[in-house]
């Protein structure tokens, strides 16, 4: 019998890939399942940016082979984008490399830097990808917890006081996923510093900077911290564009030449009109977002109703498309009752489970359900 390779028995499937196969089921059945658990934004792009990507497709070499690096005109775009909203001055050709989703990117940056047997600083809880790509490259997790007491941010001096010797790569997340927390100037200074003195390579993950947050910050910004951090970001949030998977990841030329050598290995180029649209997107005036928030700032306060009724309590301050919430302390497991919930009132919430231990206690709301449905959710309890 023919084997699978070892180093599927370090990861499972993604939990929303099987959760959700659980969930269409119960539709499938009849039951009027409203989804609360994933962030796939469910409002479209611009018209603008639509208008873009139907043009496109008559130009002349639209459906041909892209380059590995993408559009000039799209690396420019996402260039001035980090220029005028985060003050951070990259070079276009070589310090910014467009991905397929930063997914993607999570994986190549793995592949870039990571050896077998490496340590990764994960932060617990956060994004699983983050630790599921670290086993599948043979590299070790090594998990920081982060705790609503130390608003979940990274405790640095604690970190110092472990073994760092075989760390190579830290994962970052801020605006924090999935709590909503926010770093600012001075804990990436700090996160700058300690990876120097350490020599560890720090990827802050940020896609969440301009929802529902007044104060969007890039690890770049920090004097000094090309040479040790590397930022991934996306249009899915920002744009809507989730399905469109763009991407891209900014940081010194070395470290993207690195990346770019496994993704030329991986891929043949991101289709033309997905770049024209994303172009297009990165231009987009002040106004786009105000009509993005204030759609997500009409859904968070239903949903603080929600999680009212359910005697949770949760930071009104948070940033990004979920809202996290801690469980009454008499509550069962998390994941026993998003189960409880979906089987006896048909709704679906995230477990706080799946993004690390520390997220025993909570469950995450997801903003990208329509007002309508989150009425229905709170006529239902």
């Amino acid at each position: 019998m023919i084997q699978v390779a070892d180093r599927l028995q370090t990861v499972e499937e993604y939990y929303f890939s099987k959760k959700l196969r659980e969930v269409r089921g119960l539709m499938a059945e009849g039951k009027p399942i409203i989804n609360m658990g994933i962030g796939s934004p469910d409002m479209a792009p611009s018209k603008e940016v639509l208008e873009a990507l139907v043009t496109s497709l008559g130009d002349d070499k639209a459906h041909q082979y892209q380059s590995y690096q993408g559009l000039p005109e799209l690396r420019n775009a996402a260039a001035n984008f980090y220029k005028k909203h985060f003050q951070v001055e990259v070079d276009s050709n070589t310090e910014l490399l467009p991905l397929m989703g930063s997914k993607e990117g999570i994986m190549h940056i793995s592949m870039a830097f990571l050896n077998e047997g490496d340590e990764v600083l994960i932060p617990n809880p956060g994004y699983p990808t983050y630790t599921s790509v670290t086993k599948l490259v043979g590299a070790v997790p090594k998990y920081y917890g982060l705790t609503q007491k130390g608003s979940w941010l990274p405790d640095l001096e604690a970190l110092e006081k472990t073994d760092l010797s075989k760390v190579k790569l830290m994962w970052l997340s801020y605006p924090h996923m999935p709590t909503g927390a926010n770093a600012n100037k001075e804990i990436f200074e700090g996160l700058v510093k300690f990876a120097k003195r350490n020599n560890i390579l720090l990827v802050n993950d940020n896609p969440y900077s301009f929802v529902l947050n007044e104060e969007r910050l890039s690890i770049l910004a920090v004097p000094g911290a090309k040479e040790v951090a590397l930022e991934l970001n996306s249009l899915s949030k920002t744009f809507n564009m989730a399905g469109w998977r763009v991407g891209f990841v900014l940081g010194n030329a070395r470290f993207i030449d690195a990346v770019l050598k496994v993704k030329s290995n991986m891929d043949s180029g991101m289709f033309y009109g997905l770049q024209k649209g994303a172009v297009k997107a990165l231009e987009l005036s002040s106004k786009w977002y105000s009509a993005l928030n204030n759609v997500y700032q009409k859904r968070r306060a239903l949903i603080f109703q929600l999680a009212d009724t359910l005697g949770c309590t949760y930071n009104t301050d948070a940033s990004g498309m979920f809202v996290w919430a801690k469980l009454p302390s008499e509550m069962p497991s998390a994941e026993a009752f998003i189960d409880k919930i979906l089987y006896d009132k048909s709704i679906f919430i995230t477990p706080g489970t799946i993004f690390g231990s520390n997220g025993e206690g909570y469950i995450r709301f997801s903003l990208c359900v329509k007002e309508e449905q989150i009425k229905e959710a709170i006529n239902r309890f």
